[in-house]
């Protein structure tokens, strides 16, 4: 009887310590913090806009407007500001501004109108009504130099995300027009192109003083680095607005990424009204530029993009990265989710990818 009783204490000491340890195991696996990031672009005021219903319901640390928040297409600024008014009365934006933080940049036709650049005449205008639409404190960086380009770092246990929002407008040359330099590419033949590529003449996306401070932010320390631009980085030429009408542009930034050694860095991207991810080789780390435009927005095709690994999607939606911060173990996993709230778009890379190799 005794060996009885003795077995059976026994047998249950061995079954709590299986419990603590399956508890253990439970908490440490839960204990990863997660940030979600949501983000979209291309979103008419006269819209109900339900995508941000939900957004809500995914529950993000962050939403970022990559640009046409609004198409306001006017010179005149009382226009411009009854559009955002549209925006900022609708129920959908309003559940969105309550239960998530924004932050934003622009693109043209929030800036100004289709496809315009440094030539707008009334960019300043425009800058202070973007400001105050979004709430941008009266103290902020932005308020005191030309354009709207900004940074934020987010400290997250021992992790520094940096959120770097560019400005594609303010300081950007005229665009090349398109002048058949491709049309023996079959590939192209389908639809009209309207830009070339500059090839052969000194031009700017970005302007000087945004370069000089964009190298300043890439120097700081920081494990992961959203760059946030209007129009699409990490694409192929494709007739359309891209950072590839810019190549000595694009080069600069790659050549600022390795030359600063900043670790981490991920593209995304609007304007296309698709959504997609490239991926841009170069010979450190590749770079992954995640599209999502079409909050409200749709397209009837996809241009040619032979950096394209994922997508499109045609359908409105969001896009939205994960990171899951582990020590040594870090993983960053970019997901497009449609109005129907169905994932259709899933794809992990360890943080470690995007690291310069020592």
């Amino acid at each position: 009887m005794k060996k009885l009783v003795l077995l059976l204490i026994f047998s249950i000491i061995i079954f709590q310590s299986c419990i603590e340890s399956l508890d253990r195991s439970k908490q440490k696996k839960n204990y990863t913090e997660i940030t979600k990031i949501a983000f979209g672009s291309c979103a008419s005021e006269k819209h109900p806009l339900p995508i941000f219903y939900n957004v809500v319901k995914h529950k993000p640390d962050l939403f970022i407007f990559l640009g046409d928040n609004i198409y306001g297409d006017t010179k005149n600024m009382d226009t411009l500001k009854k559009k955002y008014k549209l925006l900022g009365n609708k129920k959908s934006f309003i559940n969105l501004k309550n239960k998530v933080p924004i932050l934003a940049t622009w693109d043209d036709h929030d800036y100004g109108w289709n496809d315009i650049g440094k030539s707008y005449e009334y960019k300043e205008e425009s800058k202070e009504i973007f400001l105050q639409f979004f709430d941008e404190p009266a103290s902020s960086q932005r308020r005191k130099h030309k354009g709207i380009y900004h940074s934020y770092m987010n400290k997250y246990g021992n992790n520094k995300l940096q959120i770097i929002l560019l400005d594609g407008r303010t300081f950007r040359d005229d665009l090349k027009p398109y002048n058949g330099e491709y049309d023996n590419d079959k590939r192209y033949g389908f639809y009209q192109k309207d830009y070339a590529p500059h090839l052969d003449t000194p031009s700017t996306l970005l302007g000087k003083q945004q370069w000089i401070w964009l190298e300043n932010e890439l120097k700081k320390p920081a494990d992961v680095r959203i760059i946030c631009t209007g129009t699409q980085f990490g694409i192929e030429w494709n007739g359309y607005e891209a950072w590839a009408n810019f190549p000595n542009e694009r080069k600069h930034m790659v050549d600022l990424i390795k030359s600063t050694k900043a670790n981490g860095v991920l593209f995304i991207s609007g304007d296309v009204h698709y959504s997609e991810i490239s991926k841009l080789d170069t010979p450190f780390y590749p770079l992954y530029d995640f599209t999502s435009s079409g909050l409200s927005s749709t397209w009837h095709f996809a241009t040619p993009n032979q950096n394209r690994i994922e997508g499109p999607i045609m359908e409105n939606h969001f896009g939205l990265i994960n990171i899951f911060w582990e020590q040594n173990n870090t993983k960053i996993k970019m997901e497009t989710w449609d109005i129907n709230n169905n994932q259709r778009i899933e794809y992990t890379i360890p943080l470690k990818s995007l690291q310069f190799q020592e």
